[in-house]
């Protein structure tokens, strides 16, 4: 037999081998680190809100999940959640672009300085860039820019002690501040501010947007830590809501496409880049079991005579967005036990939840719900 590329390639490298011919939660080697990552290694996180799983996940291993701004003493872990504390390594809330990451590095940096707005509703004030983390907003527009200038001053510090960086991905579409030359976590109007047609305009970014956005993050980051390396993630997430005009499933099929494309290139290029398939690993696998339905999980009853979502859920809840625990240890074990360079799971082991939060009440864009329309009964 004549020998070639394809002759001595691992079962991995074949559909039929290393998907077709094995049980969705019995696929393995996905990922094959670039580089070890050791216990003890600082690691930040940011990103969509899938990313907040990730660091509960780093500690529950053992690992160290570095958390550059914690709670201030006397608050409860309610109180905590709700203003955004122990979510990723600083308070910046849900990154969800590739520019805001670059926009957040730059103001804590110092290399743009940022805004001065402040949104007033009644007597309390808010951030436009932070716009959930005080749920009942600051006191005044003194205590709002201190608090943010603690943020950035954490963003600065995990950047400089981090010798890894874990970013998720999560959106292309982004509400671009004209008027100050900004990106808005959300669409103002939507969450807190008001929305004004002239100012504030819709963009959806390319791949070649995303990559530069992401090179130019990277190269401010290693300006001050020249070791500094990052493991890129995709969240798999869908969108709540597409302002582009187009289906909410072809929006995100777009979306999700762009940001792997942009984070996979960034990869092939950059020796201090890696890729993890989180998003590949949740929404590529073949149909998985339906597992059993969770405490809050209710789906109601189908009266609409069209097919149920039970047996296609896998690991979304009912709604097909948020991501169920399970599958968020599913997930996580394939990043351990490559990195511990352990073989797969034991065959047909179900994943065991980890005691992670529910990603949708962190999830800052799952408020666009609200704005849903109520379903129209299908014509019988």
């Amino acid at each position: 037999m004549t020998s070639h590329p394809y002759t001595n390639l691992p079962e991995r490298s074949f559909w039929r081998s290393a998907v077709a011919e094995r049980g969705p939660l019995d696929i393995a080697d996905l990922w094959t680190p670039k580089w070890p990552i050791d216990q003890d290694a600082p690691v930040i996180t940011a990103g969509s809100c899938f990313a907040g799983h990730i660091g509960r996940a780093l500690l529950e291993e053992g690992m160290h999940w570095y958390d550059a701004e914690p709670p201030p003493p006397g608050l409860t872990l309610e109180q905590q959640s709700a203003r955004g504390y122990r979510r990723f390594s600083f308070r910046t809330g849900n990154i969800y672009t590739a520019a805001a990451l670059r926009q957040w590095i730059a103001w804590a940096l110092g290399s743009r300085m940022p805004p001065g707005e402040i949104w007033e509703e009644g007597e309390r004030f808010y951030d436009p860039y932070r716009p959930t983390v005080e749920p009942e907003g600051f006191a005044s527009p003194g205590e709002l820019l201190r608090s943010r200038e603690v943020t950035l001053a954490a963003l600065r510090n995990a950047l400089t002690e981090a010798e890894v960086f874990v970013f998720t991905l999560g959106l292309t579409e982004a509400w671009h501040d004209t008027t100050r030359d900004t990106v808005l976590p959300m669409c103002p109007g939507t969450v807190r501010g008001s929305f004004d047609a002239d100012r504030h305009v819709l963009r959806n970014h390319t791949t070649s947007q995303v990559h530069e956005d992401l090179t130019q993050a990277l190269a401010m980051a290693r300006h001050i830590n020249p070791g500094l390396r990052t493991v890129l993630t995709v969240s798999p997430v869908p969108l709540t809501a597409t302002a582009t005009g187009r289906h909410a499933l072809v929006a995100t099929t777009f979306s999700k496409s762009v940001l792997r494309a942009a984070a996979g290139q960034l990869a092939d290029e950059d020796d201090r880049v890696d890729y993890f398939p989180s998003y590949e690993i949740v929404t590529g696998l073949p149909e998985l079991p339906a597992f059993p339905a969770s405490s809050d999980d209710r789906e109601p009853p189908n009266t609409s005579g069209t097919p149920s979502s039970a047996g296609r859920r896998g690991f979304f809840e009912a709604n097909l967005r948020t991501v169920r625990p399970e599958g968020v240890a599913f997930v996580m074990g394939h990043f351990f036990r490559a990195l511990r360079g352990e073989p797969a799971r034991p065959p047909h082991t179900p994943p065991q939840p980890l005691t992670v939060g529910r990603e949708d009440q962190s999830c800052d864009d799952a408020l666009l719900d609200y704005y849903a329309p109520s379903p129209v009964p299908p014509a019988r």
